[in-house]
């Protein structure tokens, strides 16, 4: 059964990274962000038996999926969840919800030693993310995540230590690396030379991807946009707790305190005091919980912008949109003199054409 999409969803197991299937996948929607997962919906038609046959080959958490255009992979993950649906005609669907590889770090806790005094001495923060994830991928079989062997600029230095029977989540651990400022992506393509699907973890802080801007207009390849403004995820000043470091039972067990950190870069008007506060209940290094607090302060001081725009996919737009500047040129009733304003891509959400809905993307952008 054709459907109207130029993607091609390529189902695979995950364990040894072989194709079961392509199947026919009805309203799609995907996204992908830096630092966090993103997700992939959508529903495979079960018109006959034979289809039926094939759909039972999805396996949740057993199964990967894969969307192409064009030859370029632009989506790849893991398959949580299906859900299969009767309606009251007898027409039979299976609902696929799905996750990018980064979301197996929400599935594996650390038990290992490895992680307990490796990083008790400052280390570069970039050889910590990359050994969580080296221990990460290595439960994934044929579908291992690349972690590459460290190209990237130097970066700042960290302590980091995680014991083996806290049963700490992997995510919580790459969250706290990110909460001081470090990035990371699971970039999904295929190798140029072979074609086989390469899973390829990037680091940064922050990622950055491609040597010259994207160029976004209204009127133009912009189809609509939105720029909120919101003081109330903002602050002006921020402190970290962390962990006591009282051994005595009989006395009071106060947190590690991060000294008040304000914004590194003043802010360019006067504001009032706004304080941002976090708890970070397993670190009890004073120096861990200052960068904690400088980062927190430095990333949405005063008021926070988060703009997205929505454009339209063409042949010009490539699959590794995140960690792209995209200058964007607007001129309407608000920008009467016009905006002209660059963005780093944090943040993609791609609605493929379906029943003569044009094959849009929303791009989460943020400054710098």
């Amino acid at each position: 059964m054709a459907i109207d999409t130029p993607y091609r969803a390529i189902f695979c197991d995950l364990w040894s990274d072989t194709t079961l299937d392509i199947l026919p996948l009805r309203d799609v929607s995907f996204e992908d962000y830096i630092g966090r997962a993103g997700s992939l919906s959508g529903t495979v038609p079960i018109p006959d038996r034979e289809i039926a046959e094939r759909a039972h080959r999805i396996k949740p958490g057993r199964t990967t999926v894969y969307l192409e255009r064009g030859g370029d992979l632009w989506w790849g993950g893991i398959v949580w969840t299906t859900n299969l649906q009767a309606s009251d005609r007898g027409v039979l669907t299976l609902g696929v919800q799905a996750s990018t590889f980064d979301s197996y770090a929400t599935r594996r806790r650390i038990r290992t030693n490895e992680f307990e005094t490796q990083f008790t001495q400052p280390t570069d923060q970039f050889t910590i993310a990359r050994s969580l994830w080296r221990s990460l991928s290595d439960g994934l079989g044929l579908s291992t995540i690349d972690v590459g062997d460290g190209d990237e600029v130097p970066g700042a230095l960290r302590t980091a230590s995680w014991r083996y029977g806290d049963e700490t989540v992997y995510q919580e651990a790459l969250d706290q690396l990110g909460a001081q400022g470090l990035e990371y992506q699971i970039q999904v393509y295929r190798d140029p030379s072979e074609g086989t699907r390469v899973r390829r973890l990037k680091l940064g802080s922050p990622i950055r991807t491609g040597a010259t801007d994207m160029v976004f207009d209204r009127p133009g390849s912009i189809l609509s946009y939105s720029i909120p403004d919101d003081a109330t995820r903002g602050g002006t000043t921020a402190l970290a707790r962390g962990a006591s470091t009282n051994s005595n039972a009989g006395t009071e067990s106060r947190p590690t305190l991060s000294d008040v950190k304000v914004p590194t870069k003043p802010l360019p008007d006067l504001w009032p005091q706004l304080d941002l506060s976090s708890d970070h209940n397993d670190i009890s290094d004073k120096s861990t919980l200052n960068a904690l607090a400088q980062a927190e302060v430095d990333t949405p001081w005063g008021s926070v912008q988060i703009p997205e725009i929505s454009i339209r996919l063409g042949g010009i737009v490539p699959p590794t949109l995140l960690g792209r500047t995209a200058r964007i040129r607007i001129t309407d009733e608000w920008h009467p003199t016009g905006l002209d304003a660059r963005y780093r891509i944090v943040g993609v959400k791609v609605r493929p054409a379906e029943r003569g809905r044009p094959d849009t993307a929303e791009l989460a952008l943020e400054e710098g």
